[in-house]
């Protein structure tokens, strides 16, 4: 299977299973509190979302800045073998419990396979594919008794080199260094970030319009609300789908191919 393919939500191979494991309360981004393990009211017979084609418009936006990385169906098809939660003996605890552990796994491989394409340490990154990858085959009891904290630390050292290593071929010279700034609301606007590290800093309802982005190190980075209009981010390392959702953008913003342009950006 394609790798980058596999690593995307395939909602018509999983059941339901970020409707239901996952909590909510009712705020900007839900129209409603939910309690974990219990299913939305939104869920339809099959598993299907009522009002995927109106998230935001019906007070649902915070399910659309969600991505499982290819883990519902990863838990879905392979872990539980077809098996639906519905007629779980446990009632689907275990696969609800599952569920954080798998995506945190899968969005490791999701940022290894980016890496793959820099050519960079590229043995001990295809070592850290199988193992990460291997992980995600356990069966449940096995998959349940894994620490995602250990993998993140040590998949997290081999991309900061290979960023580093990136970034200082990219852009030679001095590279501004935000690794888990503060960043909230920050007037940003038109800056130079070229090369730069933003690795978890927060940057929610920072104003970065028509700032150059391009080759900077956003992973972790918190962009809720960041104000990315017009801003240049091609190249940039390590940037996920649910951090351009949770972004405002237009046509001017320019993205990495690694993302698309969310649907509710004019």
């Amino acid at each position: 299977m394609n790798e980058a393919a596999r690593l995307r939500a395939d909602c018509g191979n999983c059941f339901g299973l970020c409707c239901v494991a996952l909590a909510f309360t009712r705020s900007s981004d839900f129209a409603a509190d939910k309690k974990a393990g219990e299913p939305c009211g939104n869920l339809a017979p099959g598993h299907r979302c009522g009002i995927h084609a109106d998230l935001r418009g019906s007070g649902y936006a915070g399910c659309t800045v969600y991505d499982c990385f290819g883990a519902g169906q990863q838990l879905s098809q392979v872990t539980f073998a077809g098996r639906d939660w519905r007629g779980a003996a446990d009632g689907g605890r275990a696969m609800f419990a599952a569920l954080p552990v798998m995506r945190q796994l899968h969005e490791l491989l999701r940022h290894l396979d980016e890496a793959r394409a820099h050519a960079v340490a590229a043995d001990e990154i295809e070592r850290a594919w199988d193992r990460v990858d291997a992980l995600t085959r356990l069966d449940a009891d096995a998959l349940l008794a894994v620490d995602p904290a250990v993998e993140r630390g040590a998949v997290g050292e081999l991309l900061l080199r290979v960023s580093e290593t990136v970034r200082a071929a990219r852009v030679p010279g001095p590279r501004k260094d935000h690794r888990g700034a503060d960043l909230i609301g920050a007037r940003l606007r038109r800056a130079a970030l070229r090369g730069a590290t933003f690795r978890g800093a927060l940057l929610i309802g920072a104003d970065l319009r028509g700032a150059d982005l391009r080759e900077a190190d956003l992973l972790g980075a918190d962009l809720r609300d960041t104000d990315l209009r017009g801003a240049d981010l091609r190249g940039a390392l390590f940037l996920t789908q649910p951090q351009v959702t949770a972004a405002r953008g237009d046509a001017a913003t320019a993205l990495p191919p690694t993302v698309t342009r969310p649907p509710h950006w004019p």
